[in-house]
């Protein structure tokens, strides 16, 4: 239950091709087989731009806020008021 199957898939396939006819749906497939694949490509351009930049270091206040994060909070105090 719940997955789609051969009988489902060539239902939704029938009735795109009712409503779009042979050449739109053709035009179509076509459209969203090239969007998937600039899809990819820009994915993959982004994960070799990821893996090639060093990260910056960081300096100055930055650096003592970097540290300062690092260490463990100091549990806080409740008042008697």
């Amino acid at each position: 239950m719940g997955g789609l199957g051969i009988r489902e898939l060539l239902v939704i396939l029938v009735i795109a091709l009712v409503i779009f006819g042979t050449k739109k749906l053709r035009t179509i497939g076509g459209d969203l087989g090239a969007a998937i694949g600039e899809f990819k490509k820009s994915m993959n351009a982004g994960e070799k731009d990821a893996e090639q930049k060093p990260l910056p270091q960081i300096t100055g206040k930055d650096a003592e806020f970097a540290a300062a994060d690092k260490q463990p909070a100091k549990p806080e105090q409740k008042s008697n008021v």
